[in-house]
């Protein structure tokens, strides 16, 4: 693996070998870290946000469960 650092970028070279999923997780690691860099919520919000979708989704499976 290489690393090289440019004026307006990281470059990373691996091997035609890699595991694209391997990548791709990673990929979408670095992308959530970006993301979150810029988010003002904070761990309450993100409490409450998790909390509601959790139940608007059991919603839905005992409805498909039921059916």
């Amino acid at each position: 693996m290489i690393i090289e650092r440019t004026t307006n970028e990281i470059i990373f070279r691996l091997p035609s070998s890699t595991n694209v999923d391997d990548l791709q997780d990673l990929a979408d690691l670095l992308e959530f870290k970006e993301i979150v860099k810029k988010s003002k919520a904070s761990q309450k919000d993100v409490d409450n946000l998790v909390s509601s979708i959790k139940k608007g989704r059991w919603g839905k499976t005992k409805l498909q469960l039921d059916a």
